[in-house]
């Protein structure tokens, strides 16, 4: 099926779930090496030939694949979320405590950190979430409960929620993300207590989407800041913009130049194996395939972006 004539029509949703069935046939038979979460014991668990696809269009068209509407742990996918909710409570004033670079190491680097003087390169990484989650302690009345409101109303979706399974899980064996809050604590860029942070920190990794209501989520991204079925502007034009260029240069841990090279698309990974991406103006797309390579990211979801990317001829470069 060519590109061109998918190009062509945006809003045929058979041919959108003929194509996401080709693409699935064809990169599940190449060599994958990758391995489910084993550092977290509850992602052990996932079945890891688990495989789901969504396309949501701007203005119409919604299109799923597989296992698109079974939920999942969206681990880091929920550190843009946290970000924008602290991007809007204290505006410019967050980029004094966390940076916009790519880390170029890895998603829990202490060297990284203390070289910087405790302040975390990007917000993506641990550390820089972990600061994301003590601003939001301090700005939100009720962390925990203001946060998921604040999913599941850009999701449109009351049902969702955190898994406190997951999150006792992650505490269990969180030593590095421990050690990375106390170090930044003695550089004085945490000023909540310690256990507090890491209790929103866990279960804001623990939240659990399908593919479908993470596009939703993420769709405001893609519509300069504006959510689509209520017309109210999350984010200013500008600050989505910012937004989204964090996610071009630091979604997908020391992966993220790799992943522009060959998906082309500004976006944001997690451990729990999905991966959503975004076409400003145009559309968002999510995976989920649970068997990670070794940056971190779902090996077949990554592939199956970059060919989707090449086969329907749209990216932002």
């Amino acid at each position: 099926m060519s590109g061109f004539f998918l190009a062509l029509n945006p809003i045929v949703k058979m041919n959108y779930e003929v194509l996401f069935s080709e693409i699935h046939a064809k990169i599940k038979e190449e060599k994958n090496n990758g391995k489910v979460a084993g550092y977290i014991p509850e992602l052990k668990l996932v079945d890891p030939s688990k495989f789901g696809a969504n396309l949501i269009f701007i203005n119409g068209g919604t299109y799923n694949y597989g296992d698109a509407l079974e939920r999942f742990s969206i681990q880091s996918i929920s550190k843009v979320f946290s970000l924008v909710l602290a991007y809007k409570l204290v505006d410019e004033k967050l980029w004094k405590r966390v940076g916009v670079e790519p880390s170029g190491t890895a998603f829990n680097s202490l060297i990284q950190l203390e070289y910087e003087k405790g302040i975390p390169r990007n917000p993506f990484i641990n550390a820089g979430a972990i600061v994301i989650s003590d601003i939001l302690i301090t700005y939100l009345k009720h962390p925990k409960d203001d946060f998921l409101a604040f999913v599941r109303k850009l999701a449109n979706n009351e049902t969702i929620n955190y898994s406190h399974t997951i999150a006792k899980s992650e505490k269990e064996k969180a030593y590095t993300n421990y050690a990375l809050i106390h170090l930044m604590k003695s550089f004085k860029n945490i000023k909540n207590d310690i256990e507090e942070v890491m209790d929103f920190y866990f279960h804001l990794c623990s939240i659990k989407m399908n593919c479908e209501e993470i596009s939703k989520a993420f769709l405001f991204l893609a519509n300069d800041g504006k959510l689509e079925h209520t017309n109210e502007q999350i984010l200013t034009k500008a600050k989505s913009k910012r937004i989204n260029s964090i996610m071009q240069l630091c979604g997908f841990y020391d992966e993220a130049g790799e992943f522009a090279f060959r998906v082309g698309l500004p976006g944001k990974s997690g451990v729990g194996g999905g991966i959503v991406a975004l076409y400003p103006n145009r559309y968002c797309i999510s995976v989920w395939s649970p068997k990670l390579n070794a940056k971190g990211n779902s090996f077949l979801g990554t592939r199956f972006l970059e060919v989707f990317t090449t086969e329907i001829e749209e990216s932002i470069f």
